[in-house]
């Protein structure tokens, strides 16, 4: 059985504009995990993250940010 995302809200970073490819992610999901999907693509697959893995995941993009 799977999870149902339908009623999902979808963001995507603040840094995307209108046209650029992004990963849109859902916040707030039960059991502790984050989908993540293709904004090319809305109704294709999500991919399902533990939660503190995609918090890893995200520190370690704001790490290797450039600065300036």
């Amino acid at each position: 059985m799977g999870l149902e995302l339908i009623d999902t809200t979808w963001r995507k970073s603040t840094y995307s504009t209108a046209n650029d490819d992004c990963l849109e992610v859902a916040d707030n999901m039960p059991g502790g995990l984050v989908p993540v999907r293709d904004s090319k693509d809305p109704a294709g697959p999500a991919l399902l993250v533990e939660a503190g893995a995609w918090s890893a995941f995200v520190a370690s993009l704001k790490a290797a940010a450039p600065r300036g």
